[in-house]
């Protein structure tokens, strides 16, 4: 799960781009997702159809999407250092609420407690004030998309046979419908930011399968809350790249708060050891 958070904050700055660069974030999205279909076909004759698991897949597709499109709204509204920790931020508590109001799952105090401090992380960006309303309300939209998504495909991939099934199918069924309606949001021509990102998109789908695939067998072996904070690690790549990369200015207390919400990845890592 660390692996998989350092990475999909890899992907996230590629969807982002660079500070002063005219990226197409909408038609970049729907690129990287839609690559995804060509690269597990190959894989498709070898795994098992995902029964037990369609309805899974079908409500997974519908909160993808818009998990998507929110996405690109609140990277296009902020910057990837504000944005990001909101988003990824937020997602745990929603996701330990849902794990344990929905799925029934059991917790222990020590997971809790490493939740609730990355939440706080989160708190203390509010508070420093460090991101704008429209990126407020974009990125907490991203962030309960990302627990919504994140119980579905859990219980998705448990349904299935095994975990490579619903892997499989759902990235080669996402990127299929990424295709057929995300370009719809994209502003200017798709054709034409195509030609010009299509490279960058293919990485970023390349690296998607591989953060996700990665984060998707994991909740097929345990608990969901847990595991879905851990993906947070992924924030001091985030933070790194957002300096070093994208030159975006960062300051002390978002620098505080995005160690406060590692740290409680670092108390959540500890309880699953």
């Amino acid at each position: 799960m660390i692996i998989s958070g350092s990475i999909h904050a890899m992907v996230n700055a590629m969807i982002k781009g660079p500070t002063g660069q005219q990226t197409n974030r909408m038609a970049q999205m729907a690129l990287a997702s839609g690559s995804s279909t060509i690269i597990v076909l190959p894989f498709l004759p070898f795994v098992d159809l995902p029964h037990g698991a369609w309805g899974w897949l079908a409500i997974a597709m519908v909160v993808h999407i818009i998990y998507f499109i929110c996405l690109v709204s609140a990277l296009d509204a902020g910057d990837l250092s504000s944005a990001y920790p909101v988003f990824r931020g937020s997602a745990p508590l929603i996701t330990l609420a849902g794990s344990v109001l929905i799925l029934g799952e059991a917790l222990q105090l020590v997971e809790i407690i490493g939740t609730l401090m990355i939440v706080a992380g989160v708190l203390v960006m509010l508070k420093g004030r460090h991101l704008d309303r429209p990126t407020l309300v974009w990125s907490l939209a991203t962030g309960i998309l990302i627990a919504g998504y994140t119980i579905i495909d859990a219980q998705g991939v448990r349904a299935a046979p095994n975990a490579p099934s619903f892997i499989v199918w759902l990235f080669f069924l996402m990127g299929i419908v990424s295709m057929l309606i995300l370009p719809l949001f994209v502003n200017g021509s798709f054709v034409e930011a195509t030609r010009i990102q299509w490279k960058s998109a293919l990485l970023a789908g390349f690296l998607s399968v591989i953060t996700f695939g990665t984060a998707l067998y994991a909740l097929s072996m345990g608990p969901t809350a847990p595991l879905a904070a851990l993906r947070e690690t992924g924030m001091v790549t985030a933070l790194l790249i957002s300096i070093f990369i994208l030159k975006e200015p960062v300051t002390a207390g978002k620098i505080a708060a995005i160690l406060t919400i590692c740290a409680g990845a670092l108390v959540l890592l500890g309880a699953a050891a």
